[in-house]
């Protein structure tokens, strides 16, 4: 049961590089416990409001009579066993969530010494005559935690290429959230501009504790 669920998830994201997956994965751990717990709550309350701390005796030391005694213990038991496994996937999630943010630093100064060398090569296209690629919309808001933060992507980032959908071929927000919706669990290349420079970002929609598959608004540039 939980106690084991508790236990077992040290391995995975613990051992070896965590990725988005693994995150994904302790969250819905996280959910299915406190789901546990409040159903152990609820069994609690149907005898009788008995809660975590009422006596099981009564004025005269004689077990109580009015309420089904095994069921209240194990319910009891359930909640803390439960309780101590919640705590456990917690940690485990602020630890995965502390790994993919300093892997994520490190990827941004890889990023930065490629947008350096992007930004010298579009500079010399400029002086060329040709145009830089132009950004069709814009991100306005980040939540923490999402898919999108992961990814790195921040406010105000204008956005020249995702997936599939580009300068040339976007129409609407519609074009984005169908790229987004066939791409459930599938990584996508996001090149947006950044304070001037380009920068190629890897996304992975998925589900998260928040809305949607990205945990960001984006809002077209026109």
């Amino acid at each position: 049961m939980s106690e084991k669920e508790g236990g077992s998830g040290g391995a995975s994201p613990q051992a070896s590089a965590v990725t988005v997956s693994d995150v994904q994965e302790l969250i819905r751990r996280k959910e299915e416990i406190e789901a546990q717990i409040k159903a152990n709550y609820g069994v609690l309350e149907s005898l009788k409001g008995v809660g975590m701390n009422e006596p099981l005796v009564d004025c005269e030391g004689y077990p109580r009579s009015d309420v089904d005694l095994y069921q209240v213990r194990t319910a009891r038991h359930n909640i803390v066993c439960l309780q101590n496994d919640h705590k456990a996937v917690m940690k485990q999630v602020e630890e995965a969530l502390h790994q993919l943010h300093a892997r994520d630093k490190e990827k941004q100064a890889r990023d930065m010494a490629e947008a350096q060398e992007e930004a010298m090569s579009r500079s010399l296209s400029q002086s060329e005559g040709l145009s830089p690629p132009q950004a069709f919309a814009k991100v306005n808001s980040v939540s923490p935690g999402s898919p999108a933060s992961i990814a790195g992507l921040q406010v105000d980032d204008e956005i020249v290429e995702f997936g599939s959908v580009n300068t040339q071929n976007f129409q609407s927000l519609q074009n984005i959230g169908t790229v987004v919706q066939h791409s459930e669990g599938k990584p996508l290349n996001v090149t947006v501009i950044r304070r001037g420079e380009k920068h190629r970002l890897r996304l992975v929609p998925t589900r998260w504790a928040g809305k949607g598959l990205l945990g960001c608004n984006i809002i077209p540039l026109q």
